[in-house]
């Protein structure tokens, strides 16, 4: 994101985590450290931290962060403060959030959508899952689901997103990429991560 104030030193991912773990309220690790930690090792720097919740969650996760400094990114490429009690509007999902005003940025927060008891990709309605399958519990914590992060990754196709994707491949089984490949299918239609998917290294799954 460009023209906003304030420099990036994101927490550690752990300290984050255990802030986390006060809220009442499905959270998730995403981004960049979600795929490492599906594949099991690191390979590159991160610049941030991302937590995923639902947009349905976001005001006890706001009451949760009340002494916390929070702006959202309204519209996109700029930020304003996101105060306690405001809902946010639909085109607004990605929120920055520091200790102290003129403080630097330490993690994100990424709203994503829901119907029910099932999971909607907010760039695509078509595209959906059941909510029990959205997330991976690990080591304490749940993880975005290695093949739901990917799609996330495959619009930008930033240096960093290629090389998650290249080393998070061997990682997916043979559903995931499956399920990777039809989500692609309907977002993007030809894709060229599309060519990679077709299994034949993949494991059963």
């Amino acid at each position: 994101m460009a023209h906003v104030e304030g420099s990036w030193e994101p927490a550690p991912l752990m300290e984050v985590v255990r802030l986390f773990r006060e809220l009442a309220a499905p959270w998730w690790v995403g981004g960049g450290h979600a795929v490492e930690l599906a594949v099991g090792r690191s390979w590159r720097e991160h610049a941030d931290v991302d937590i995923g919740l639902l947009r349905r969650d976001q005001h006890a996760t706001r009451r949760m962060l009340a002494g916390w400094d929070c702006h959202v990114a309204d519209p996109p490429g700029t930020l304003r403060p996101w105060p306690v009690g405001e809902t946010l509007p639909a085109r607004a999902h990605d929120v920055w959030v520091r200790e102290h005003a003129g403080g630097p940025w330490r993690f994100q927060l990424m709203l994503d959508e829901s119907d029910g008891d099932e999971w909607v990709y907010r760039r695509d309605a078509r595209i959906r899952r059941p909510l029990d399958s959205l997330t991976v519990t690990a080591d304490g914590f749940r993880r975005l689901a290695l093949e739901v992060q990917l799609l996330y990754k495959a619009r930008g196709r930033r240096a960093k997103d290629e090389a998650d994707f290249a080393e998070a491949l061997p990682a997916l089984t043979g559903a995931q990429r499956r399920w990777l490949d039809e989500a692609l299918a309907v977002e993007h239609g030809a894709h060229p991560w599309r060519d990679r998917l077709d299994g034949r290294s993949a494991r059963d799954g």
